[in-house]
């Protein structure tokens, strides 16, 4: 059953999803799905590959940026910076439960230049906390806007 929480206008953060899920988010305008869960992290998670086919054979992109509970990196904020960059249409991405996918997405969006408080906003809105990398955010902005 699909939990897709919308971001901004073009960005849904999602907890695992299923093969379902990928014709849902299909129906709802999604064009690119981001896996961020890295492979095997539970047993009973729907694997990448088998969400990769589903997602290709409806036409739609996928792209694997995964994040282990070690942290981000700066690779990884670049890699989504530029799938939301040529991404055209809507973008779901997931993880167990959506939050390192919503984290990832609050440290793309400072790196391209909006406002700490207004991604707070959004991912609060989304029910999602980003203070475990607030600080990283606001780094990331003020190296954008200077």
């Amino acid at each position: 059953m699909s939990d897709f929480r919308t971001l901004n206008d073009t960005v849904l953060a999602s907890p695992q999803i299923t093969l379902e899920d990928v014709a849902i988010a299909k129906a709802q305008g999604v064009s690119l799905i981001v896996n961020n869960r890295p492979e095997g992290e539970s047993a009973d998670q729907t694997p990448g590959d088998a969400i990769e086919a589903a997602a290709r054979a409806a036409g739609m992109e996928y792209l694997a940026i995964p994040i282990t509970h070690a942290g981000f990196s700066l690779p990884q904020v670049d890699a989504l910076v530029q799938a939301l960059g040529e991404a055209d249409g809507k973008v779901l991405a997931y993880c167990r439960s959506g939050t390192r996918s919503t984290l990832l997405w609050a440290l793309a969006r400072a790196k391209a230049g909006d406002a700490p408080e207004a991604i707070a906003a959004a991912a609060a809105e989304a029910g999602y906390d980003v203070s475990p990398v607030r600080p990283t955010i606001d780094m990331l902005a003020g190296r954008a806007s200077g």
